[in-house]
């Protein structure tokens, strides 16, 4: 995890975003990037209050103010950094201690945030939170997506120690096998780890135990907790559970279904997405 891309957006939670950073590149000496990437102006002019086409001159302003959130944004993204004696330097630069930098990208974001996270070991964003316009679920799923990297999830108010108790929400699958492995640095330094598999969950795959005896064959103290819903959806209950464990990450596949029906019928990563309170550690 020595290099973490920070997806800023103008949300009241993105101290609580970079704060999150900054406790993952405290552990490895990370080198951090934010990345504000705008949402592009309309490819058509806008009608103005009378009914008639914008003018030039309200697009200029539109454009202004564009170049304005950009500006006070990269702002307080450096001057965190310095308040919390984080270096600005150059990615590049071979330091074992936390960086930072600011990436200037101008395109959108359906055409920056999942090319430019390629680059990282792990993106981090906000949760999105229902009837808020930002942290956006468009911007989550474009990384987890298109960028062939992990994300690290940060509910709203962040969080204090990431990565110190480790819960697994194991259901068997591809996606969170492979997510398994991105997170193998987190899980090399956890205190503990707790495999949590709920029974109405589980698609044909190897079982908690198989994944706690290959996790402890490499030095790392797993164990785990096989549950039934008794009520709840499956999300809840891997929550719930997580929650009794004292947890302060959670290692989740993203969908193992296709999102389209999860949106229809909902599921276990819709519902922990809407819902966690604590990080997630994410892949697909």
């Amino acid at each position: 995890m020595r290099t973490l891309l920070v997806h800023i957006e103008d949300c009241d939670d993105l101290p609580s975003i970079l704060s999150a950073a900054l406790v993952v590149a405290g552990d490895f000496g990370s080198h951090i990037e934010g990345l504000y990437v705008p949402q592009g102006l309309p490819s058509m002019l806008p009608l103005s209050p009378e009914g008639g086409l914008a003018t030039a001159d309200v697009m200029a302003s539109l454009e202004q103010g564009a170049e304005d959130t950009v500006e006070r944004l990269r702002d307080i993204f450096e001057r965190f950094m310095a308040d919390h004696d984080v270096q600005l330097m150059p990615m590049g630069a071979a330091i074992d201690k936390p960086s930072a930098s600011w990436f200037d990208g101008k395109k959108p974001a359906q055409d920056t945030l999942g090319g430019r996270g390629r680059a990282f070991d792990a993106i981090i964003v906000g949760r999105p939170v229902s009837g808020q316009f930002a942290p956006s679920m468009v911007a989550l799923e474009t990384a987890l997506f298109e960028s062939g990297r992990p994300l690290l999830i940060i509910p709203p108010g962040g969080s204090e120690t990431i990565g110190k108790r480790i819960a697994i929400a194991w259901n068997g699958s591809t996606e969170t096998a492979r997510t398994i492995a991105f997170a193998m640095p987190l899980l090399a330094r956890a205190d503990e780890v707790n495999i949590i598999s709920v029974e109405e969950g589980m698609v044909p795959g190897p079982g908690g135990q198989d994944i706690a005896k290959s996790l402890v064959r490499g030095g790392i103290v797993a164990r785990t907790r096989h549950i039934r819903c008794e009520g709840r959806a499956i999300g809840e209950a891997m929550i719930a559970e997580s929650q009794a464990f004292g947890a302060d990450l959670m290692i989740k596949g993203a969908y193992t279904q296709s999102r389209l029906r999860q949106m229809i019928f909902g599921g276990a990563t819709s519902h922990i997405l809407a819902n966690a309170n604590l990080p997630i550690f994410m892949a697909n």
